[in-house]
């Protein structure tokens, strides 16, 4: 596994690399998640107006919403798997199925609001995670546009103004406590620990989904070779990315952000010299 950037600046005092592996094939859609997220980090309630998006009601990840339940429909018009319809008996069942899921932020290997941020507010933790420090944060919003799932947005309300995600409840893994989603969540698709471990745990539970006819079961972001290194917290998936709103081969902003750099160097080196020359032509 990947070393999460700045991890080994901890030195003796870097603890195993923690995270979730969500399980969505398990997910029934109860919000405790979101519920156990806000009461314990006291985030600001907001989905409280009817969407129109089936039963989701807080839409995105956003600096109010750290976990995002999404509600996905499928029929069979959608390419849905016949053993996805099965007959209950003498009811013949719809060809339908719900996809849920409970997003939240990736607590990426290499991360890209970590790269940007101009203050030092955004840091690695001794646990591998990625957190804001609210006190340091000046709102300028790079971090935002550096990343590439959308999950960090600013809060706007209460005269805040800053950044703010899931820290994976950073101050109760001081305490030897899991995070209050995985802890809230009655059927164990949210799943925290080692990431060693639940990488092995996920790849024998798709291997047993795929075994019962499950042949779209797939990880997402549970490979050091993706865009962004791996992630802090990866997933389980019964369809496409794109079905769940996720994009299909996310990619770090600062992956080539050297060469950029060089290039911008070399540009800028040759505007110089041409300038000489343009100059030393009129004399």
């Amino acid at each position: 596994m990947t070393p999460a950037d700045a991890h080994d600046t901890y030195g003796t005092r870097a603890r195993e690399r923690v995270g979730f592996f969500t399980d969505t094939s398990i997910c029934i859609g109860c919000k405790a998640c979101e519920v156990a997220c806000k009461e314990w980090n006291l985030v600001p309630e907001d989905g409280l107006a009817f969407t129109g998006f089936s039963y989701d009601n807080t839409v995105e990840l956003s600096a109010n919403s750290w976990r995002h339940v999404a509600f996905i429909e499928q029929s069979a018009e959608v390419g849905l798997a016949p053993n996805m319809a099965p007959e209950r008996g003498d009811v013949p069942q719809a060809d339908f199925r719900w996809l849920m899921e409970s997003d939240v932020c990736k607590h990426c290997t290499h991360a890209g609001c970590l790269d940007v941020c101009p203050t030092g507010a955004i840091l690695r933790t001794e646990f591998g995670t990625v957190v804001i420090q609210d006190d340091v944060c000046n709102g300028c919003g790079y971090c935002v546009t550096g990343c590439p799932f959308g999950v960090i947005s600013i809060r706007e309300i209460a005269h805040d103004g800053g950044a703010h995600k899931c820290t994976l409840c950073y101050d109760r893994l001081r305490g030897d406590l899991e995070p209050a989603c995985a802890k809230a969540c009655p059927t164990g698709s949210i799943q925290f620990g080692p990431l060693d471990e639940l990488r092995a745990r996920a790849r024998g539970r798709v291997a047993d989904l795929r075994d019962a006819g499950h042949t779209n079961a797939r990880l997402y972001l549970a490979s050091d070779d993706d865009g962004v290194g791996g992630a802090g917290a990866f997933f389980l998936l019964l369809d496409e990315p794109e079905v769940y709103g996720l994009p299909p081969d996310p990619v770090v902003p600062t992956r080539h952000l050297r060469s950029m750099w060089a290039w911008a160097a070399a540009a800028a080196a040759a505007l110089a010299a041409a300038s000489r020359i343009a100059a030393g032509g009129r004399r």
